[in-house]
């Protein structure tokens, strides 16, 4: 399916089957909350639970203002909108739930589940990732057909997609709203370890993302100086001038001329036996 018409298609669809049952009462029914099962495509993970709480007192109080949306499954009914009203009629212990069913396949499901979330604007920034990647993964798009797609540039949808790299700990961070964007996206490319160690003195801290930035910066200088200074000792002998004198002595029968002062070491050799006794030498006591 092409990608523009694809898409155009399937939220004409999400639209008009949401208009068309709305507004016909006979396809909203009270189904069993025990009969309804959360959509396994479903990118959103995190729920407030202090919301959740809020408007399962607000539904106790007032009743279901708008309807789930669902789909029939053998004896059972797959969510396709309508998660937070659905938790929230649990957590308020209401036996039942109003409904509207629609009838579409698995793939639609998977497909209406990315689209309405991507109209969302509640969603935090890393299950907006998770919609874009579903998306990605779905059409095979590239980043910059789906900035053209949802109306973002595509530096921005790139950007937001490499959060997904982060660890699990940092994505939890973020989607509590423990730190922000502009904080996680200073430690994409991180080991885990520094990015957990950064995330940290953040949280502890309450650095702002200027202040993270110094932080992380230092990080990676020392880092580099680390690796510069640990290379050095990998290529650096083991062992100090003084020893020389014992090479001196060994290779002086053999007329092997050796030299040593504060800078340097030379060695004056007379044939290709000289260089595999130097050789071994070094072999044996470096």
């Amino acid at each position: 399916m092409a990608l523009g018409r694809g898409l155009s298609e399937l939220l004409g669809e999400v639209e008009a089957a949401y208009e068309n049952n709305i507004d016909n009462k006979n396809n909203v029914r009270d189904i069993s909350l025990d009969k309804i099962e959360a959509n396994p495509y479903q990118p959103r993970k995190v729920f407030d639970d202090e919301k959740l709480e809020e408007l399962s007192r607000s539904i106790v109080a007032h009743g279901l203002l708008q309807p789930v949306v669902v789909v029939k499954k053998s004896d059972k009914y797959i969510l396709i909108s309508g998660e937070r009203r659905f938790r929230a009629s649990k957590l308020a212990n209401l036996k039942t739930i109003k409904a509207i069913i629609l009838d579409i396949d698995d793939k639609k499901l998977r497909e209406y589940a990315l689209i309405e979330n991507i109209q969302r604007d509640d969603l935090n920034v890393l299950e907006i990732a998770y919609s874009y990647a579903g998306l990605i993964n779905e059409y095979n798009v590239t980043h910059e057909e789906l900035s053209n797609m949802v109306f973002k540039s595509r530096s921005s949808i790139t950007n937001i997609l490499r959060l997904l790299t982060l660890s699990g700990y940092v994505q939890e961070c973020l989607s509590n709203n423990k730190i922000s964007q502009g904080h996680a996206k200073l430690i994409v490319g991180l080991s885990e370890d520094d990015q957990k160690n950064i995330v940290d003195s953040i949280v502890g801290q309450r650095l702002s993302v200027r202040e993270a930035e110094v932080l992380v910066k230092n990080m990676k200088d020392r880092h580099i100086s680390n690796n510069k200074n640990t290379n050095q000792k990998n290529i650096s002998p083991r062992f100090d001038i003084k020893r020389f004198d014992k090479l001196i002595e060994i290779f002086k029968n053999d007329n092997i001329d050796i030299r040593v002062n504060k800078n340097n070491i030379k060695i004056n050799i007379n044939s290709n036996d000289d260089i595999e006794k130097i050789l071994n030498y070094f072999q044996k006591n470096v």
